[in-house]
């Protein structure tokens, strides 16, 4: 096991991830440049955006990194026993009596209602060794957090020092969105109820956001990951992912005939197809899938790399298979066994999850476990 995926060999495997390790440590020490000083913690919830937890947070250890971010308390657990003295907070706050569990392994909880905040408080009294909490501060998301109206009462009555204040970014990845200066504004005066705790505003794209402090410290997610915290410009971080699938099996087609299932996808003229070992149980979306009807609206569908050459989904992506449209590629790089790109070489996981109609968290997150998992520079 490599964490908690089987070891496949790739020669058994239908498709293959390689996931480069150096080039995620790369992107961390530039985000790290970038906050100018303040703490460049590293979000590595949903087991590391699906590169897998027990690789991806010693190399972040061994770049410098020593604040680390997870959704849940397994995660967390998972990321303690990779490490000693990091801290690790819990973003998803703490359910109901599990705050021995994070006394005994120095997690940190983000707290954001009075629920938690008075239960935490209540083991804390009780438990002088439990560790410091954060407190989470809603600007705008209306997801988790303090409601604004509460912050003020809280830290009035507040029977524990916090080590941490933050609140969430809800359109970073839009720099001239109007919210991003009005969180900003509504943070900066809110933490003024905390005089002289830490603070954390941005996430991946809040970082490149000219005009928003950085305060001490910042988040790093996504791009961690390879995908661009820039949408519409060029991606200043280096690719981590790369995905082939093999080639199961070729065929020639006439024109008008269909391909996949409900036959969505037909044949203009005559077509040579490849039928692809990945499918939706691998983490590739259906809502990738080549459609006549999406294609006769301009709506981009999936594509594949085959030789260079950008060859379109032709019907539904199913749960093992894709079929692709090959007629346009290099014969040398049409044959059983061989592989094709799915993300890499140009083919950014930003465009694979545009083209499905989605994000790059949902493509990333949803790598799937049938890979071959090859880690370069572990």
């Amino acid at each position: 096991m490599i964490g908690d995926f089987a070891i496949i060999p790739p020669e058994e495997a239908g498709a293959v991830l390689t996931i480069d390790l150096d080039a995620y440590a790369s992107n961390w020490r530039l985000l790290r440049d970038r906050a100018g000083g303040a703490d460049c913690a590293a979000v590595v919830k949903a087991n590391a955006y699906g590169i897998g937890i027990e690789m991806a947070v010693p190399k972040l250890l061994a770049a410098g990194c020593r604040t680390f971010y997870v959704a849940h308390l397994a995660e967390a657990r998972r990321v303690r026993a990779l490490t000693g003295e990091a801290v690790i907070y819990v973003l998803n706050g703490f359910l109901p009596g599990t705050a021995p569990v994070y006394a005994a392994h120095g997690l940190r909880p983000v707290l954001g209602s009075r629920a938690e905040i008075d239960e935490w408080a209540g083991f804390a009294a009780a438990h002088p060794e439990a560790p410091p909490a954060a407190i989470h501060i809603d600007t705008g998301m209306n997801r988790l957090g303090l409601p604004p109206e509460e912050v003020e009462g809280v830290a009035r009555t507040l029977p524990f020092t916090p080590a941490l204040i933050l609140t969430h970014l809800a359109s970073a990845e839009d720099r001239t969105d109007p919210s991003n200066a009005r969180q900003l504004a509504d943070f900066t005066r809110l933490r003024g109820h905390f005089p002289e705790i830490p603070a954390s505003f941005c996430n991946s794209a809040g970082t490149f956001i000219e005009s928003v402090a950085a305060f001490d410290q910042i988040r790093a997610g996504v791009a961690l990951y390879g995908a661009n915290p820039t949408p519409g410009q060029p991606n200043p971080m280096r690719e981590v992912v790369r995905l082939e699938a093999r080639i199961l099996q070729l065929r020639d087609v006439p024109d008008g005939a269909a391909a996949g299932y409900n036959g969505k996808w037909t044949a203009r003229g005559p077509r040579r197809l490849a039928t692809l070992s990945i499918g939706y149980a691998d983490g590739y979306l259906r809502s990738a899938s080549g459609w006549d009807v999406k294609a006769g609206q301009g709506i981009d569908a999936g594509i594949a790399l085959v030789g260079g050459v950008a060859c379109p989904f032709a019907g539904s992506v199913s749960m093992d298979l894709i079929v692709i449209d090959v007629t346009d590629a290099p014969a040398d790089a049409l044959a059983r066994g061989k592989t094709v790109v799915m993300i890499g070489d140009g083919l950014s996981v930003d465009e694979v999850a545009a083209r499905a109609g989605t994000i790059p968290y949902e493509i990333l997150t949803s790598l799937g476990r049938r890979y071959a998992r090859i880690y370069r520079n572990a």
